[in-house]
């Protein structure tokens, strides 16, 4: 196979667990809450996964575990965030701080544990292009989903009145509750929808995308994605590119091994983070342009009738 065929193909490999994870993270930020507990809940979602499918031979039933464990982490969040008032900053760094170490007290006895053989995809005719097959044809569902759902979240949010009222609420939520909308349940189900699919990202990491456990095999991909929010300015369409963008940072660095490229192999594994930090720091000297994209009420707190 053609090795730029097999770059392409990881890069959409690797964007699939970001545009997921990001896309969950995003419903959050529309609705006026920050969740910095993202590696946490993928995390704790990858090893249920993982023992999931270990125990049942299903994936479905290992994503659906995974985005269980997501969503009840980000339900125990929303309600100490939402409802008592805790510091958002806070609260998402204790989650991510307990997803790290939960996961990996609850994974020891899955480190050498096998998944059952993992079934080939293909899309018919298509996949068997000579060089579009493989790059673009051949992959798991799930990243066809990854794209479904970008389109999806940008009708939901633009063309709906239940995307309107998401959004109302992330923007002004003392007008949306002066209108009779129950913020605060609004937002809940919004922080229970992303860390659901937080929860999806975590399980296709360890079922699919490197079917083992490890302790720490997120690898701070959840870090990544929360930046990734800001760098799309809060679009769907540009998280699902900017993705992919790292995604293929990230699988860059391989490519470049295998190529014979002579660079130090430290300095190719910071490269996704390097480039994480160069474009939120392009991004951060226009502020103007964060603060039109912004949703006004992010980040604060909000209680009826205060």
């Amino acid at each position: 196979m053609d090795s730029y065929a097999l770059l392409w193909a990881a890069t959409m490999n690797a964007g699939t667990v970001l545009a997921l994870a990001s896309l969950g993270l995003l419903i959050n930020e529309k609705a006026g809450i920050v969740n910095l507990g993202a590696e946490g809940m993928m995390l704790c979602a990858a090893i249920a996964g993982y023992a999931a499918v270990s125990h049942t031979g299903s994936d479905v039933l290992g994503f659906a575990a995974g985005m269980g464990a997501g969503a009840v982490l980000a339900a125990a969040f929303g309600v100490l965030v939402i409802w008592l008032g805790t510091n958002q900053y806070a609260t998402g760094l204790a989650l991510s701080l307990f997803g790290a170490g939960f996961s990996a007290f609850v994974g020891v006895s899955y480190v050498q544990a096998k998944l059952p053989e993992r079934m080939q995809f293909s899309v018919p005719v298509l996949g068997d292009l000579p060089w579009a097959g493989p790059a673009m044809f051949r992959h798991h569902p799930l990243v066809y989903g990854a794209i479904a759902l970008t389109l999806g979240l940008i009708y939901f949010l633009y063309r709906t009145r239940a995307g309107l009222v998401l959004r109302a609420v992330g923007e002004s939520p003392e007008s949306a509750h002066a209108l009779g909308y129950p913020v605060r349940r609004i937002r809940l189900l919004a922080v229970v929808c992303g860390g659901a699919l937080c929860g999806l990202a975590g399980a296709y990491i360890s079922i699919i995308y490197t079917p083992l456990w490890v302790e720490g095999m997120i690898a701070g991909k959840g870090w990544i994605a929360l930046a990734l929010t800001t760098f799309a300015t809060w679009r769907p369409a540009r998280v699902l590119l900017g993705a992919y963008l790292f995604g293929g940072v990230t699988m860059l660095q391989f490519h470049l091994q295998a190529t014979g490229v002579d660079i130090p192999s430290q300095f190719l594994s910071m490269l996704p983070y390097l480039a994480t930090i160069a474009v939120l720091a392009l991004i951060s000297r226009n502020p103007t342009w964060l603060r039109v994209n912004m949703p006004a009420s992010i980040g604060k707190p909000f209680f009826p009738g205060s």
